[in-house]
């Protein structure tokens, strides 16, 4: 451990020697290069602090969040600032190797200066849309409308108008009123029906209670429904007892039943209109190790006609390759979470790319496998960063034909 920790150190010692090779070619000025170092300093300093004082517990709390704060603002983009550095080193070794030169010879401090002020000024920007996303990007919560055709869809539902969201993260919020817009938006939808789709949660039940009056006031024709996530188990605290850890799972599927939510435990609910029937299944949370693999798609479809219209709601989107679309029963449509699109890319019309699609190739928006449709949200709230750049956070309004 303490051998990493050096390494780790040395590392990033090279870096700031870098980093403070830019800004002197840039600048003479002895408070600037003292105020650098004295903000680099301070940062580490409270970085060595917390990793050497790191629980596992701490992972979705409030002080990982100020620590991940702190890394991608300050630390993260000074890597782009050694990339444009290295362009210029690496020129210029080159040159003299090939062509036998005197260094002093393949040296332009002209273009030093450009590149160390591009460098400098893209780190800049960077640091600017970090800070901007912690801000107010957390809370720009964007509706995307989605038309989903269903070949056996009853006539009764056609036009049915389904909200999703998930992945909440309460306790990744210390004020609910700010997340009151959020809550406006989705009534002003006018959904008949809302599902959630995991994850209330960080780690612990509690974190909701204070959100429970805020949640309440979200309204729909035919009733809200929930199914866990990964986070709603507890298994990221230490807990003293099997029996601790059973008690707050179910002081959560309480507190979301008073928030109006009917929780689905590998089971189904069913909307009737005008004798016409349409069928919501809810697994619990399935996923690839190490994240809990407790849903049973089996149970979810007991008693359900094999030719009814089916909705699944299923946390993790890897359940939808490896078990969904293998099953021999026709689930049309699966709606997931979890991915939160990593809070950082780029989501455009026709570019999307975030880091996230390396670990889930199915990442955000709808995708279709062997005549079975998957639907990812990128998520309602944060974890870890406690903001968004570049993807923001969703609310999902599906409009079934």
């Amino acid at each position: 451990m303490q051998r990493n920790f050096l390494i780790i150190a040395a590392i990033f010692l090279l870096l700031e020697i870098y980093i403070y090779q830019a800004i002197r070619t840039l600048t003479d000025n002895f408070w600037i290069r003292t105020g650098y170092w004295i903000l680099s300093l301070t940062v580490y300093g409270i970085f060595a602090y917390e990793i050497t004082h790191y629980q596992r517990s701490d992972r979705s709390t409030v002080k990982a969040q100020i620590m991940i704060s702190l890394f991608v603002v300050f630390i993260l983009p000074k890597i782009f600032i050694v990339l444009f550095l290295l362009i210029d080193d690496i020129f210029r070794t080159g040159s003299y190797l090939i062509g036998f030169a005197r260094p002093t010879e393949n040296f332009f401090p002209e273009r030093r200066k450009f590149l160390s002020l591009l460098g400098l000024g893209l780190g800049g920007v960077l640091s600017a849309l970090f800070i901007d996303g912690i801000t107010f990007g957390k809370y720009r919560h964007k509706v995307r409308k989605v038309k989903v055709k269903f070949a056996n869809l009853p006539k009764s539902f056609k036009g049915y108008k389904i909200i999703q969201i998930s992945d909440v993260h309460s306790g990744s919020f210390s004020d609910p009123s700010k997340l009151e817009h959020a809550i406006e938006l989705i009534n002003e939808q006018n959904a008949d029906l809302i599902l959630f789709t995991g994850d209330m949660v960080n780690n612990v039940a509690d974190e909701f209670k204070p959100f429970i009056p805020l949640f309440s006031k979200i309204k729909s024709k035919d009733g809200k429904l929930a199914v866990l996530g990964n986070h709603d188990y507890g298994d990221y605290v230490t807990w003293n007892s099997p029996d601790e850890k059973k008690k707050n799972l179910d002081t959560l599927i309480d507190y979301e039943k008073q928030a109006g939510f009917d929780m689905l435990r590998n089971e189904n609910r069913v909307i009737e209109k005008n004798g016409e029937k349409l069928y919501i299944l809810g697994v619990e949370n399935w996923g690839l190790k190490p994240f809990p693999q407790f849903g049973r798609l089996d149970d979810a479809l007991k008693d359900v006609p094999k030719d009814a219209t089916k909705i699944l709601m299923s946390h993790d989107p890897t359940h939808f390759d490896y078990v969904v679309k293998k099953h021999p029963t026709d689930v049309h449509l699966t709606l997931s979470g979890h991915t939160h699109g990593m809070q950082f890319g780029l989501d455009l019309k026709n570019i999307k790319w975030s880091p996230v699609q390396y670990r889930y190739p199915k990442w955000a928006d709808l995708y279709e496998s062997e005549d079975k449709m998957l639907y990812v949200n990128r998520g309602f709230g944060v974890l870890g960063y406690p903001g968004r750049v570049g993807v923001l956070p969703e609310i999902t309004l599906f409009e079934l034909s």
